[in-house]
């Protein structure tokens, strides 16, 4: 039966197995340090890393679309993932960015048939990805990881809370400002200037995140450039002055 595949396939099938079989001690040190997989022993993390596989994707690729079938879970090891989701009126927003050691697309283990959200490689990106079926599984016999799993959504669900508070009762310049100040906690780097957001982010992004609009947020990081709060570019942010930036974040709303 292997004498009849395709040649390429063949020689592509080793070489995945190869990489994977190279990779396994680092797959092993990056999901243990997973909060997913905290307190998981050796022997049964080995069980778990057998079931799984690595993915990998380009930039502008999805691991998976919004109202797909829920058939995969992932944790990234690698790169940045936007999660969005489109509203009934077709506006997109965006509800989190995915670093590594996040773990995502679990509707599926938790037995809803299709994503919710769409998860889009903002920078090449890799995961060590699981069958929805596989973590079902894992779930019913590693009572840690089950634990792990119910702290995580709860992280998440507050997260979220906090976000739409933010949204239903505070000024837009805040809120930005906020949203700033997570993806330079979440991803920020040091340069010379200042710290520096290590992925590509577009106004209309920070736009999407903060539920308002292009032009607000254009114009919003434009003072603040002006101001010597910011620095950068197109799809490229430096935080310069931290403190000012805090500052705008904890401003109490006009009495």
């Amino acid at each position: 039966m292997l004498a009849s595949e395709p040649p390429r396939l063949w020689e592509d099938r080793n070489v995945e197995f190869m990489a994977r079989s190279s990779r396994i001690p680092d797959i092993r040190h990056q999901l243990a340090e997973s909060p997913l997989f905290s307190g998981v022993g050796e022997a049964a993390l080995a069980r778990i890393i057998d079931l799984g596989h690595v993915r990998r994707t380009s930039v502008g690729e999805c691991f998976f679309t919004e109202g797909g079938p829920a058939d995969e879970f992932f944790l990234l090891t690698g790169g940045r993932v936007k999660l969005t989701q489109v509203t009934a009126e077709g506006n997109q927003v965006v509800l989190r960015f995915i670093g590594p050691g996040d773990v995502f697309g679990g509707a599926g283990a938790f037995g809803d048939p299709t994503y919710p959200t769409t998860a889009e490689a903002v920078e090449p990106s890799t995961a060590f990805t699981w069958t929805s079926n596989a973590m079902r599984t894992v779930f019913e016999t590693e009572p840690a990881v089950t634990l792990n799993a119910v702290h995580v959504i709860a992280a998440q669900l507050y997260d979220l809370q906090r976000r739409y508070r933010q949204l239903m009762t505070e000024r837009v310049d805040r809120r930005v400002a906020r949203a700033l100040l997570r993806l330079v906690r979440e991803a920020g780097r040091r340069v010379d200037n200042g710290v520096e957001v290590d992925f590509a982010i577009s106004r209309q992004d920070i736009a999407e995140m903060t539920g308002t609009t292009l032009y607000t947020v254009s114009r919003l990081l434009s003072a603040w450039e002006e101001r010597g709060i910011l620095s950068g570019g197109r799809q490229h942010i430096v935080l310069v002055n931290a403190d000012a930036l805090v500052t705008i974040a904890q401003d109490p709303p006009d009495s």
